[in-house]
């Protein structure tokens, strides 16, 4: 159906219903976690900023804005949208055997703008050991989502035993790829992060400008949501296999 052919009374009919459903969207996003629809029956880990299934195979979280973030005062809007409202996420994740499926949904954001999603050793910079996921695009109204499926459980770690050359396929400043890996003994890797795909991005929201390498092309944004209010281990660490 093509939006021209319709009266103006459909057609106002039509932005009401597609604002309604965003901020449907939105009020859901921002609920306690227990409230999360077909998530019911989980309950807070003690003392962890969590909610599992008896088993820990169904956890459920927040993300919240990077202390980078919070704390730059030379940037007081960056990850507030137009309403005032503070970027945030929520991460569903259940155990499937083999394999864990993660749904992320993110609000707040700026919007119709590309994001990278990554598994991390640490919350907040300089992060450690960092596996890139995927992307997460917004939409127009800065809300968007991603599915993953992976090993997102305790036993979720990165491991070198030895120095090898690597593929070199990027030589973007002033990230480019290394030539070999480093050596490393096993490092679990329990938190989440996202970052702006574009610097650009980033200076249009009101945040700086940095260029990091979070990205497929290794020019990335800065990291706008983690997992940082896991003070001890991220919240990998208390989903179960």
């Amino acid at each position: 159906m093509n939006l021209t052919s319709l009266s103006q009374s459909a057609r106002t009919a039509l932005k009401l219903s597609a604002a309604i459903f965003a901020t449907a969207a939105l009020v859901t996003l921002a609920a306690t976690p227990a409230q999360a629809k077909g998530w019911h029956g989980l309950k807070p880990v003690p003392g962890q900023p969590i909610y599992c299934s008896e088993d820990n195979q169904k956890c459920l979280f927040k993300m919240n804005r990077s202390a980078a973030v919070v704390n730059n005062k030379s940037f007081p809007n960056c990850g507030i949208n137009a309403n005032g409202k503070p970027a945030v996420g929520r991460v569903k994740i259940k155990s499937e055997g083999p394999v864990e499926v993660m749904e992320v949904s993110v609000a707040n954001l700026p919007p119709n703008t590309d994001f990278d999603f990554f598994v991390i050793q640490a919350a907040n910079g300089p992060f450690g050991m960092s596996w890139y996921q995927g992307d997460i695009e917004t939409d127009e109204y800065g809300h968007g989502s991603g599915t993953f499926i992976g090993r997102f459980n305790i036993e979720t770690f990165i491991v070198a035993p030895g120095a090898v050359p690597a593929p070199f396929v990027h030589n973007n400043a002033p990230n480019p790829d290394a030539t070999v890996n480093p050596v490393t003994g096993p490092i679990h890797t329990f938190h989440l992060g996202l970052w702006f795909n574009s610097p650009t991005d980033a200076g249009k929201a009101g945040c700086p400008t940095t260029v990091t390498p979070f990205n497929g092309e290794h020019n990335a944004g800065i990291q706008i949501l983690n997992t940082g209010q896991f003070l001890d281990k991220g919240p990998l660490f208390f989903v179960k296999p």
